[in-house]
């Protein structure tokens, strides 16, 4: 890759850690990013840069409580460290999802008053980190696991879960997340009503559909195409890293902080416990941040 696209290999984080570096960007697979970020911490790293899901033992399609505790106990080492941490969630920069902020965060249509959502578990993450950017924060959650895993596209098989919660701003919802929806149809869709008209997220390439009282605006675009998929997609990664980068060279604050990674975690530490405790989990009280 060095000789291709040109910069420096080296060998161990020892030596990277060395050539000491402004920010450390954790691209792993996350199935080792745990011991990987408390490693590169531990040698000193001053900003990293984490791939999403922040922690995922088991992949991304099999989270656990754990996950939640050991991206908790690497953040907050960050934090007693002085290291600044980041997040990509690069869903937040795609256009449809822009568009979904600029409305909801207006006011003009009012309070969210109910999200539902179907994801791919490949977007399962990104699609949890959006209804809390879009909706604010999950209060209370009950949540169940399907009996059968489904064979699943590029995430292995597991079994669907699906989960009813409410929300810190009193807004009611469900998400249902499965491996077995088809990779060809829509990897992602939410929807989110509010007191005066409703907006909606589609698979990855958008865009926003918006209804409101006084006009109805009605979008849609075929994903039979696969570039309008995947162009949108590439463009969002180059958005966050260009975005973080940015932030790098300002000296402010990263657009997504790595604390949107442990809210993440928490939300499917509490789908976790709820499927195995068959009860409602109240997310701040048994899974502080």
């Amino acid at each position: 890759m060095a000789r291709e696209f040109g910069g420096t290999a080296v060998a161990s984080l020892e030596e990277l850690m060395a050539w000491q570096p402004t920010a450390v960007l954790v691209l792993t697979a996350e199935t080792c990013r745990h011991e990987i970020g408390t490693a590169l911490l531990r040698l000193g790293a001053k900003k990293m840069f984490f791939e999403k899901p922040l922690v995922a033992a088991q992949g991304q399609a099999r989270v656990s409580e754990e996950d939640f505790f050991t991206g908790r106990e690497m953040l907050r080492l960050a934090a007693n460290r002085g290291c600044e941490t980041a997040m990509i969630f690069n869903y937040r920069f795609l256009d449809h999802s822009i568009a979904a902020r600029e409305v909801i965060a207006s006011g003009r249509l009012g309070r969210v008053i109910n999200i539902t959502g179907q994801v791919h578990y490949a977007c399962w993450s990104h699609a949890i980190d959006l209804i809390l950017w879009l909706a604010g924060d999950i209060r209370e959650l009950t949540a169940l696991a399907g009996g059968v895993e489904r064979p699943g596209e590029r995430v292995g098989a597991a079994q669907d879960l699906v989960a009813a919660f409410t929300t810190e701003g009193g807004a009611a919802g469900t998400l249902l997340g499965s491996a077995g929806i088809k990779w060809s149809h829509p990897l992602l869709e939410l929807t989110f009503t509010l007191e005066r008209g409703r907006v909606r997220l589609r698979d990855l390439g958008g865009p926003a559909e918006v209804l409101d009282d006084s006009s109805a605006m009605n979008q849609t675009a075929s994903f039979l195409d696969n570039d309008l998929r995947w162009k949108p997609y590439d463009e969002s990664f180059r958005r966050a890293l260009g975005a973080y980068l940015e932030s790098l060279r300002a000296g402010t604050p990263p657009p997504v902080p790595g604390v949107a990674g442990l809210r993440e975690l928490q939300v499917e530490a509490a789908f976790r416990r709820s499927i195995a405790q068959k009860r409602p989990v109240k997310l701040t009280d048994e899974f502080p941040l």
